[in-house]
């Protein structure tokens, strides 16, 4: 309860000394939180810089990425589906940080800050309200201080992250797209972040203007499309768009999200081939979706029917991960991570799979036993049974829907960046442009 409410003659009855006195007290209180902050930023600045940087590390063995942040947070209640922005790291910084914590504990080698979706034109589209309460700026900075802390309490390092841009879908310039990507870059700058993400791009142009603008940083860049192995959604192919990536300065190429990990393994496998054509050497980079998507068309998962909240009966198990890390690296991925769907268990499968390349396995196997082996101590027969690998490796698990299809029709609308339906606005989405959206397809 508010002082004043307690004690209203006193509180409204304070003499001009008090008011002096309590106006000192909260100033000495704004300046100890900016001492607290700074001096943690010195403290994590002299830790980077005991750290070895991800292009030696990668050049020194296999990087494990993270999970999936935006579907994770939402099935938790602090993310809202549609927008998909990250205002979670001002009013829920708890849950991102623990979050960062599976993702650390799983083995993960990388905190990428929560800053999906994060530039000023997304906090603010079709009535989102997320900039005009908090600021772009402090969602950005909470994002770096949240990962930075938990990148120290492990040898992880912390990546920048900016994606695609609403500015872009709506046709505007490059100056004007770059612009987005400048006001959160002056964040990670600030924050001295280890190095950048450049991902969720489904044009190759777009990406190459945000890697442009990471390349004033001085830091090493990442860059990854949501593209799958028909290539980009304006028809460059997936080889091509890799060349593309590498020839304007990315030290990492690769894809992420929209895809499983099979289905994005081919389109590396793509990308591979067209560089190694080139003579160009960037490392391969990895992140896809949790969700099994042999049906999806170029546009990917959020093209099916059951996108966003219902896409559970498609999750990759644990031993899925195991397959896939082993595929990944034979096919000379060194950074490999997840995206949408990707839990920590998901990540600790990965760190598993490869723990005899990394000469670890991450804390959180501590409590698990790789291929089941802790079913040694379950007490009925028929489970202690399954303790071995080729029980779970060959299992071809039931989804327990008996009349549910193996795959499903994409909605394919096939529209990209230019059509009118993906021009953006501030204002709320009306009943009159969703009663347009109905009869669109129909």
């Amino acid at each position: 309860m508010p002082l004043k409410a307690i004690l209203p003659h006193t509180y409204t009855h304070l003499t001009g000394e008090d008011r002096r006195r309590e106006s000192i007290f909260k100033e000495k209180n704004c300046l100890e939180a900016e001492l607290r902050s700074r001096l943690r930023r010195k403290k994590s600045k002299i830790s980077n810089m005991s750290k070895r940087g991800i292009l030696e590390r990668l050049a020194e063995g296999v990087v494990i990425g993270d999970g999936g942040f935006v579907f994770a947070l939402e099935k938790r209640g602090y993310v809202k589906a549609g927008p998909w922005t990250p205002e979670a790291t001002v009013e829920h910084p708890e849950a991102v940080r623990q979050l960062h914590r599976e993702f650390l504990r799983a083995g993960s080698d990388v905190m990428q800050t929560f800053t999906f979706y994060a530039s000023d034109d997304k906090l603010d589209n079709r009535g989102n309200e997320a900039a005009s309460k908090h600021s772009g700026a402090k969602i950005n900075q909470a994002a770096c201080e949240i990962a930075r802390e938990v990148a120290n309490e492990g040898d992880a390092l912390v990546a920048g992250g900016i994606c695609q841009t609403p500015s872009y879908l709506s046709g505007k310039t490059k100056a004007e797209v770059q612009q987005e990507f400048r006001k959160q870059l002056d964040v990670f700058i600030k924050n001295d972040v280890d190095f950048m993400i450049c991902e969720y791009f489904e044009h190759v142009e777009e990406a190459e203007w945000a890697v442009e603008v990471c390349k004033e940083m001085g830091k090493p860049i990442a860059a990854n499309l949501c593209i799958g192995p028909e290539g980009d959604m304006h028809g460059i192919s997936t080889g091509e768009c890799a060349v593309r990536l590498a020839k304007c300065g990315a030290d990492i190429v690769g894809v992420n999200c929209h895809f499983d990990p099979f289905v994005s393994l081919e389109a590396i496998r793509l990308m591979k081939e067209a560089l190694d054509k080139e003579g160009l050497k960037p490392y391969l980079m990895c992140q896809p979706l949790a969700y099994h998507t042999p049906d999806c068309n170029k546009q990917g998962f959020i093209d099916l029917p059951e996108f966003p909240f219902a896409l559970e009966p498609r999750l990759s198990t644990r031993f899925d991960m195991h397959k896939y890390a082993r595929q990944a690296y034979d096919l000379g991925v060194r950074y490999i991570g997840g995206c949408c769907g990707f839990e920590p268990y998901h990540i600790r499968a990965v760190a598993e799979e490869l723990a005899e390349e990394r000469g670890c396995k991450p804390k959180g196997s501590e409590k698990h036993g790789v291929w089941g082996s802790e079913l040694r101590m379950h007490t009925k027969p028929w489970v202690r049974a399954r303790a071995r690998r080729n029980y779970w490796e060959s299992l071809n698990p039931a989804s327990g829907r008996p009349y549910c299809a193996s795959m499903s029709k994409p909605a394919a609308w096939g529209i990209t960046q230019g059509h009118k339906h993906l021009t953006q606005h501030t204002e709320a989405t009306t009943t009159d442009e969703l009663s347009e959206l109905y009869s669109f397809k129909s």
